[in-house]
């Protein structure tokens, strides 16, 4: 009679099946947290729910430091260098918050650190997602038409395109800079 094969020598991967795409990051995800500060990482994936949405878009958790003496620890926030004066009058309540995140009292203070919104690598502040561009309105027929007659003696057609769309929007920014017509 054959042997079935011993389920203890296939590799602990194959006897677990589908596994979610977290679970199989959860270990780097930790570690670069943790070279952070940041022992439980629901305080950077869960930034705006825990501090409200308005205090999100204006500052992001950067690292958590502790001292020699254990009584708590540092949190350092990132901000604009014109909603920090806000952001510090705010302070008290958003340590509650990020402590009742904890479940106790991990962060005896918050620092915030300023920059501009451009800057190096580690500093750029980018909270908010930048908006999505719309596409531009076509511009009247009458400008097209002035735009066809303009670039209606060029005999390549891209060339041609390429002077029309020039004019579109040198005709169009002429006649916004007019103000509205009757």
């Amino acid at each position: 009679m054959a042997k079935k094969p011993d389920m203890m020598a296939l590799p602990a991967r194959r006897k677990r099946g589908f596994e979610a795409a977290s679970k199989l990051m959860e270990r780097q995800i930790r570690n670069a947290g943790e070279a952070r500060g940041f022992a439980v990482s629901r305080l950077l994936t869960h930034w705006a729910e825990i501090a409200g949405p308005d205090v999100a878009a204006q500052c992001r958790p950067v690292k958590i430091g502790y001292g020699k003496s254990g009584l708590g620890g540092t949190l350092t926030l990132l901000t604009t260098g014109a909603a920090g004066p806000m952001l510090q009058m705010q302070l008290p309540a958003l340590r509650e918050k990020v402590n009742a995140c904890y479940g106790y009292n991990a962060i005896a203070r918050i620092v915030l650190t300023q920059t501009a919104p451009m800057g190096f690598a580690e500093g750029q502040a980018q909270f908010t997602p930048a908006p999505k561009r719309t596409a531009p309105a076509a511009p009247p027929p009458e400008i097209r038409q002035a735009a066809g007659a303009t670039a209606s003696g060029v005999q390549d057609n891209a060339l041609r395109s390429a002077l029309e769309q020039l004019a579109c929007n040198v005709l169009s920014k002429a006649r916004k800079s007019e103000g509205p017509h009757p």
